[in-house]
């Protein structure tokens, strides 16, 4: 890649925020994977630290701290962590929507199309853990509404037990539809004139109780059916979900299932840890990926992602594993696989993820000034704290050719 023209420069000085996202197509966007999973005590939900994993002993499972320095005093929640000098360490919730909002305007204001909402089928037994995730979609909503930004469902079917897609995932996206009207939102995605439904976990060779046949149903169902279908699917698929290989079943009935699906989404977070491993296994796997989906009209969405870590996550869960085990080097391994994908073809991206901390993935404000008493977090090493957001709106830009793919561009 060759360093940043003056064309480019100037492009970069000059650019504006998206005013609003065009709702109607995946094409020409950047969309991040949105947890909202993060609630706290006192906000009502009764879930107290969720996701958090604060406990009377210390510690906590983030390996990512966020900034809150924006926030207002009525989206503060003071963690059982203190800073160096004994004051509490705050953070927010997904569950308040003042905070939904901040997040969506900080995407309007960096030029960010929107995000996929997970939503885990696990969560969806609970009546209480249901009526948080139905708080959190409201307040996704009301938010893309007021910044201009899109959005879509995303269920993870991750940790389902065999028969649950059914009882589960299918009733739950009839209450949507019929309840909350969710494919209405103004700011709902569309795509090839239907509403998209990603989603995820779709043929993993990691011993999941549901099966293929169980997907495919599901996938009929939210294509199908003549009073909850009308959709087209965006499949979380396995790295190796083409050759059968790496993190995918060997079972090949997977290529079926998706057929079913609009537009296929590869995995990719963790699947390689360098520059090199990102121009190695691209380079692999990028052309026949997209010509086995162009083959048969769908659509290939590439993952990138920021970097990895999640060593105080491992730690509660008794193992060990490396803190910042996937640098970020300053932005340059997000953009080189944003490069690597547009420079071959890709004219959509999804970025993971927004707002993922236990892993080390959040592109949102995360914070150098971090709380102690736990292994340690991942800092942003005195760049901005919305570094990785600016560089995300930087990497729409290019995807929609308004900038050239050049190198890592200076702010």
């Amino acid at each position: 890649m060759r360093h940043l023209s003056l064309v480019g420069a100037v492009a970069l000085l000059f650019t504006t925020p998206l005013a609003a996202a065009d709702h109607t197509t995946l094409t020409g966007k950047v969309m991040c994977g949105y947890q909202g999973w993060f609630a706290a005590e006192g906000d009502g939900s009764g879930l107290g630290w969720q996701h958090y994993g604060f406990r009377k002993t210390g510690g906590c499972t983030l390996d990512m701290w966020p900034d809150v320095r924006e926030l207002g005093k009525d989206e503060l929640y003071d963690s059982p962590l203190t800073f160096a000098d004994g004051k509490a360490a705050a953070v927010f919730s997904s569950a308040n929507p003042r905070t939904v909002q901040r997040h969506f305007e900080w995407m309007r204001d960096h030029g960010i199309d929107g995000v996929f909402l997970q939503r885990f089928g696990t969560t969806l037994k609970s009546d209480k853990h249901r009526a948080f995730n139905d708080r959190v979609l409201e307040n996704v909503c009301a938010a893309a509404t007021t910044t201009g930004r899109t959005w879509a469902l995303m269920y993870d079917l991750s940790g389902l037990r065999a028969g649950e897609i059914e009882k589960i995932v299918m009733q739950d996206w009839k209450r949507l539809r019929n309840e909350k009207r969710i494919i209405d939102d103004p700011g709902y995605l569309h795509h090839a004139g239907c509403p998209v439904v990603a989603v995820w976990g779709i043929g993993f060779n990691d011993n999941r109780d549901y099966t293929l046949d169980e997907c495919g149903a599901l996938f009929r169902f939210l294509r199908d059916n003549p009073d909850f279908g009308g959709t087209i699917i965006m499949a979380g698929v396995p790295y190796g979900w083409r050759t059968l290989d790496r993190d995918a079943t060997k079972d090949a009935r997977l290529h079926p299932v998706l057929e079913l699906a609009g537009v296929i989404s590869p995995w990719a977070v963790g699947r390689y840890g360098t520059i090199e491993g990102v121009e190695r296994d691209i380079a692999k796997v990028h052309e026949a990926d997209a010509a086995w989906c162009k083959d048969r009209k769908k659509d290939y969405l590439p993952v990138i992602f920021p970097g990895f870590s999640w060593s105080n996550l491992t730690a509660r869960r008794g193992g060990e594993a490396k803190l910042n085990a996937i640098p970020r080097l300053g932005g340059q391994f997000l953009w080189s696989q944003a490069m690597q994908r547009i420079q071959r073809g890709a004219d959509m991206l999804y970025v993971a993820m927004f707002d993922e901390m236990d892993e080390g993935t959040a592109i949102f404000k995360c914070a150098d000034q971090v709380p102690v008493g736990t292994q340690g977090f991942v800092t942003n090493d005195g760049l901005p704290s919305d570094h990785y957001l600016w560089l995300t709106g930087q990497i729409g830009r290019v995807l929609r050719k308004e900038l050239p793919v050049d190198a890592l561009p200076e702010r």
